[in-house]
Parts: structure tokens; C-alpha cells; sequence
């Protein structure tokens, strides 16, 4: 860590060091770039998520990390329920294996192994001020990082996002979550079960996530749809023994609007940042980790070529299939949460339908939402169908 007052000079500085900054901090320094990775805490840290890693997750993380799941920081499952209220729609004892883990793990698990490839640690210190001109980055504890390429990956309440736009996300489209951590008693073993509730919160879910020792219970839904959120995490809490009286965490979430546009010339944001999170599964660990290395990559190309300025051009083109993939997703999600389509959705997620199966695909990276369109379509009522398609003007 410099001395305060000192400057120095980065090809690559990473604001924020989760799943998508750890992730563009170690694709820059694969490629022999100097990169800087600034984070407000120090590591571990907590983080509220569900820890709900899919298979999808585990095939960015091999390939950018070059590890693999291990037993000591995920535990594996193969078995899902899906809810509504006190029904239960559908039990899988079969699933696509899914894992989860502790964030507060995790996320210092990646931040390590990037330290371990030559990233530079600059942990423990907030952005204070990021000077376009110049192209430099400060810090409150004094220091200053000058870059070719900046790289937001602070999360939904992104300080680099504020400083380019003026606001990190739209409070009418943002989501938000509320979760406890419920302690397992060290002589019983964890139900092994992920369990998601589609009636706990209005335009969102709930989730029950087994871990090693404890099991993240909340719900997450479009914040302008749910005024009364800490009431309804009150009674989704009934269902669960020993989880009242506890701490409850609260936290802003992107639920589906993604930033067009992820940045400006040379600062690109990824991750939560720029909005990258599954609008139906709330899945964001395995976008953060693409979309971390995507921005690594067109920085790393756009320095090569003497042209800082052209990394978000480059940047978005190679956005272009996760952001379609995000559309998709975006009308999927308008065929399960609107009242009039909730049962629809419901029933056609029953046993052994084909939904259910390509859901869990979904989950598993095997399928993309261009794929499963036709299986809700199918069962839809062709009014409720046209209403969806004159919301999107399709």
C-alpha cells in the first residue's frame, strides 16, 4: 500500500473487489497489464446474496480463475422446491447440481487468488473522486492512481456509476432484498435443499439457501411493487423455526434494467454496476464474473491499440449476447409475475413439465431464455399473451 499523498501509475484500476472486479483484475494481469484493485473494505467482508452458485457460475469461474468448487466453500445440492405460500408446486430431487456458498468466503476466496496473479491490493480505502480529465483516480486515505483504463465494478450503489451519470441505478426499476442468516445447532446437518416461494414478494421471490453452518432466508422483489417488504419477510419467516429475532440485512438489487450503454470511453462499469443481474433467477455471480472479464479483455485490446478511449466500443460488442440474453429474460419475467399471470405460470412449472426442466437449465448454463419462450407461450391464454406483447410493443 503507497504512502498517503503518493501517485501511481495503472494500465488498469478496479474499483471494487467482488465476483466481477476480482474477475477483471486478474484477465488484466493474465495479460501482463498493471492493474490496481481499490475496494472501500478490507477482506472478508460480508455481502448480503443468497450465495446461490449455478453451474453456470462454476463454468465462469474455472475458466477465469482456474480453480474449481471444493467441499470446504460450497456445499452442493441437487434437490429444488418450488413454492407458493404454503403450496408447493413442484419438488425436484434430481436438479442440475447447484452449490452455495458464504459471500463473505467467496468473495475473499477470488480476491486472493487475483492478488496471487501480481494484482495490486488497494483494499481498505473508499474512491473519493474520479477526474475524467486526467484520467486518476483518488482515495480518501490520500492516494492517487492514474489509468489508461478505469473499471467500476462497485456494486448497485456504484460510486463510479454516480460519477459519470449522477445516480448509480433508477429507483423506479431498482429491486431490493431483505435476508437473515439462520444458524444450524452443530450436531444437525443442513436440509440440503434450495427452496424458491414465487408468492413471497410481489415481482419477486423468496429463497431458503442451505450453507455448511447456517441458511439465508429473505425475499427480493421490484421495490416500488413492495411498500411493505419488511412486513411480508416478517411472515415469509413464519415458516422457518428459529429465524425471527434476527438480524435482517437490506440491500438495494438490479433486477433487470441493465445500462445500454455500461460506461464512457475509458471507464466501463460491470457487474452489479451495470445493472447485470438474471431479471428472473436473480442470479448475478456468474454475470459478474463475465462481464468483469469481458471489460478486462476489451480494456487490455483497446490499450494494445493506443486507444484507451475505444474500450467501452469494444466493450459493448462483446456485451451484445449477455445483454440480448437479458432481454429475453426481461419478457420471460413478464409471463410469471403479473397477477393475471401467476397461476398460468405456476401450473406450467408443475412436475415433469418441459418449463420446469428448461428453468433448471437455465440454472445449470445448459440453455439460454431464446430457448424456453415456446413452453410458457404454449400454456398461455392468447389475451393475456397479446397484453404482454402490446407492454413491450412487440
Amino acid at each position: 500500500m503507497p504512502t498517503s499523498n503518493s501517485k501511481l501509475p495503472f494500465d488498469i484500476v478496479v474499483v471494487g473487489a467482488g465476483p466481477a472486479g476480482s474477475a477483471a483484475a486478474i484477465t488484466a494481469a493474465k495479460a501482463g497489464f498493471s492493474v490496481a484493485l481499490v475496494d472501500k473494505a478490507s477482506f472478508p467482508r460480508d455481502k448480503l446474496c443468497g450465495g446461490l452458485f449455478t453451474g453456470r457460475s462454476r463454468q465462469n469461474m474455472t475458466r477465469i480463475f482456474n480453480v474449481d468448487v471444493y467441499n470446504e466453500l460450497f456445499l452442493e445440492c441437487s434437490k429444488m422446491r418450488f413454492r407458493a405460500g404454503d403450496r408447493i408446486i413442484s419438488e425436484v430431487l434430481d436438479a442440475p447440481i447447484m452449490w452455495l456458498t458464504m459471500r463473505r468466503n467467496f468473495d475473499e476466496f477470488l480476491f486472493q487468488t487475483a492478488l496471487g496473479m501480481g494484482v495490486n491490493n488497494f483494499t481498505g480505502s473508499a474512491a473519493l473522486e474520479v477526474n475524467q480529465n486526467e484520467n486518476c483516480l483518488q482515495l480518501k486515505d490520500g492516494s492517487s492512481l492514474s489509468y489508461k483504463v478505469l473499471i467500476g465494478c462497485d456494486g448497485v450503489n456504484s460510486f463510479v456509476a454516480k460519477s459519470l451519470f449522477g445516480s448509480s441505478f433508477d429507483p423506479t426499476k431498482i429491486g431490493f432484498g431483505l435476508e437473515v442468516e439462520v444458524p444450524i445447532e452443530a450436531e444437525k446437518s443442513p436440509e440440503q435443499t434450495v427452496e424458491v416461494d414465487f408468492s413471497a414478494a410481489d415481482w419477486g421471490y423468496g429463497w431458503s439457501f442451505p450453507k455448511h453452518k447456517s441458511t439465508t432466508i429473505g425475499l427480493g422483489g421490484i421495490n416500488v411493487e413492495n411498500p411493505k417488504m419488511k412486513q411480508r419477510l416478517a411472515e415469509f419467516l413464519t415458516r422457518y423455526p428459529n429465524s425471527t429475532d434476527l438480524k435482517v440485512k437490506g440491500q438495494y438489487l438490479p433486477f433487470g434494467d441493465f445500462r445500454k450503454s455500461p460506461g464512457k470511453a475509458n471507464i466501463l462499469l460491470a457487474g452489479d454496476a451495470a445493472g447485470l443481474v438474471d431479471p428472473v433467477t436473480g442470479e448475478g455471480i456468474a454475470l459478474a464474473m463475465h462481464s468483469g472479464e469481458l471489460a478486462a479483455l476489451a480494456a487490455s485490446d483497446a490499450i494494445k491499440s493506443n486507444a484507451p478511449q475505444k474500450a467501452l466500443r469494444r466493450y459493448k460488442k462483446a456485451l451484445r449476447p449477455t445483454h440480448q440474453s437479458l432481454r429475453q429474460a426481461k419478457l420471460w419475467r413478464l409471463m410469471m409475475f403479473p397477477k393475471p399471470m401467476r397461476s398460468v405460470f405456476q401450473n406450467a412449472l408443475a412436475n415433469g413439465s418441459s418449463l420446469q426442466n428448461m428453468y433448471l437449465d437455465i440454472l445449470a448454463g445448459k440453455a439460454e431464455y431464446k430457448n424456453i419462450k415456446s413452453a410458457l407461450i404454449s400454456r398461455a391464454p392468447k389475451a393475456v399473451f397479446r397484453m404482454i406483447r402490446s407492454k413491450l410493443g412487440v
